[in-house]
């Protein structure tokens, strides 16, 4: 890691100081990045299923938005001026990301998003608004003109596509350069505009709502309930008012509600899915012609293991998660797979058998490669 990735503060201090608190800005952090990415790359990436691309245009107060995938006529059509390319998930096509992303493994695999870039000609951007996220704004080629402010109003226009404030105040301003960062912490209303070409590379940070959290675990409970019994009454007697929900139907259904229990442990499983669950449009490469299982230890011996860009490997006290699946493995496993988890990678060894099984499964469904 750079000293100046975070103005030569530790990771502990940074977190202890700046992490959902206040800003940071950091001159010439990630200099070696800033051309990882050209304007042509990312409207190549934008014409791809595997992306979610966004063209924003401005146009006066009005705001136009348009979904990828894109096409060459599209970008051919759009002015010279006030507009912007947002790509999602550039770190799942551009292996170099991964480096990047590296940069930041002081924060946990499981709160990291993806990476989005974006390109924009003079005057590009999103307009002022609110990110309910940690992000990291890096600049790559070009410039670009970053004002935030610590206002509590964040009211939004109306009848817009995008989430515009309506009456954005800027407290500070920076203009950003090749290699500048700009850290924002969640409700940090900003808004950055390019003062040239530019590119733009955001790291964000997971942040789910507590209500989207429990409507997807309660999802997730639908396949593993399972109450048994049927609602009965053979003691029923005459209804003197048909109308009300008499004292023994409600207690009769709250006995059986409350046997729809789940466990500790049931959430601690729907958690570690839930965060190694990847997008709806992420889709892995499977090898063309797998290896045998001794053929595929083999090569892992001489040439070692990653994972593919697009997966994710968390683990807990109890089991291993890789793109939203659980896997509880042997204990004799359990170091080497940790390592993965951690580092993303395993170098050339011979491995523990106990964990040769799922390094295979996880090769044969494109999760992992030499």
């Amino acid at each position: 890691m750079r000293n100046n990735l975070l103005n030569s503060l530790t990771p502990a201090q940074f977190l202890r100081r700046h992490w959902q608190k206040k800003p940071l800005l950091v001159r010439d952090s990630l200099v070696q990045f800033a051309s990882m990415v050209s304007r042509r790359d990312l409207q190549d990436m934008a014409g791809s299923t595997q992306t979610e691309s966004r063209l924003i245009v401005r146009k006066g107060k009005n705001w136009q938005v348009s979904h990828g995938p894109f096409s060459k006529r599209d970008f051919a059509k759009l002015p010279a001026r006030n507009w912007t390319l947002l790509v999602q998930g550039v770190n799942h096509l551009l292996p170099e990301a991964a480096d990047l992303l590296a940069s930041f493994s002081f924060i946990p695999h499981a709160r990291l998003d993806d990476l989005m870039v974006s390109y924009a000609p003079p005057g590009g951007g999103v307009g002022p608004h609110f990110d309910s996220y940690d992000v990291f704004l890096l600049q790559g080629t070009g410039r670009r003109r970053w004002q935030i402010s610590s206002q509590r109003e964040l009211e939004l226009v109306e009848n817009q596509p995008l989430r515009i404030l309506g009456n954005f105040r800027a407290a500070q301003e920076w203009t950003l350069e090749s290699g500048d960062m700009l850290y924002l912490p969640p409700r940090c209303a900003h808004d950055g505009v390019a003062l040239d070409e530019c590119i733009t590379y955001s790291i964000g940070f997971r942040a789910p709502s507590a209500q989207d959290l429990c409507n997807r675990f309660f999802d997730f409970l639908q396949d593993r309930l399972d109450v048994s019994g049927v609602y009965t009454d053979p003691d029923l007697k005459p209804a003197r008012h048909p109308g009300q929900i008499d004292r023994s139907i409600s207690r009769r259904m709250l006995n059986m509600l409350d046997g729809a229990r789940w466990s500790r442990n049931d959430m601690l499983h729907f958690i570690g899915e839930e965060l190694s669950t990847p997008k709806p449009h992420v889709v892995y490469a499977p090898p063309g012609r797998a290896l045998s299982p001794a053929t595929f230890k083999k090569t892992m011996s001489k040439q070692g293991l990653r994972l593919a860009p697009q997966s994710l490997l968390l683990y807990d006290d109890a089991a291993f998660y890789i793109n939203g699946e659980r896997w509880a493995l042997p204990v004799a496993a359990h170091a080497c797979m940790r390592s993965f988890a951690d580092h993303r990678a395993l170098p050339p060894a011979t491995l523990p058998a106990a964990a040769t099984a799922a390094l295979y499964a996880w090769y044969r469904a494109g999760y992992a490669t030499f």
